[in-house]
């Protein structure tokens, strides 16, 4: 299985045949090494509703007759838009033909904003996606500050690589971020969600060596690595 990084919070991961996108957020994104039109996705999973994360979700879905799979109320709204979904929520875990996907809580807010229409539509719940697949786990903590239960996943689960926002002011900072990947435990911590906005600006090489437990690696726009 491979993992690519693709600026701000968008994963790729590679497996089975497929490929599978986190919150594509393309267009708009001066961090990113990707163009939404030349982007093939078979799946796409989505953490929360902002417009930072669902990003290209419903242009990129049609273009490739893609899944895509959120929470409950976010599904619902893009099923709306034309778009093939299943719906999931925060403690629930399906088994997909590619892979295993969980939903975990994250602490945060969940909407989408229709600017055109001066909208915010509320999209459910936020949360962070355990996807599993070939033996190994993928933590994507989706935007969300530090809570304690983020313990029980290191108790719970291997997890190989942990995917945690460090921007502050909107999520985690690089202090709490630590914290977190210490309770998580995971083999690898790559830090996401920064640099994308002078508000979110952060040392992410700072944060890499500061990592206690597990290997801080900072991954920049279509960096991959084997998991």
């Amino acid at each position: 299985m491979k993992l690519s990084f693709h600026g701000h919070s968008v994963v790729k991961i590679e497996t089975n045949g497929t490929n599978i996108y986190i919150d594509p957020f393309i267009t708009g994104n001066g961090t990113t090494d990707l163009q939404a039109d030349d982007t093939k996705a078979d799946v796409i999973l989505l953490t929360h509703g902002h417009n930072d994360h669902v990003g290209d979700t419903v242009e990129m879905a049609k273009k490739n007759d893609a899944l895509v799979v959120a929470p409950f109320e976010l599904a619902t709204y893009l099923s709306w838009k034309g778009v093939n979904t299943h719906p999931m929520h925060i403690g629930g875990s399906h088994d997909f033909a590619f892979g295993k996907v969980k939903f975990t809580q994250a602490f945060h807010g969940s909407s989408f904003t229709e600017e055109e229409n001066q909208k915010i539509i509320y999209t459910g719940m936020p949360a962070g996606i355990l996807f599993s697949a070939e033996g190994k786990t993928i933590y994507h903590a989706g935007d969300t500050a530090l809570f304690s239960d983020l313990k029980l996943i290191g108790e719970y689960h291997e997890v190989d690589v942990a995917l945690l926002p460090i921007g502050d002011n909107f999520t985690m900072g690089p202090e709490d971020a630590l914290i977190a990947a210490d309770w998580i435990r995971a083999k690898k911590v790559v830090p996401i969600h920064y640099n994308t906005f002078p508000v979110i600006e952060q040392d992410a090489n700072k944060f890499a060596s500061e990592v206690r437990t597990g290997k801080g690696i900072v991954m920049h726009a279509g960096d991959e690595i084997d998991v």
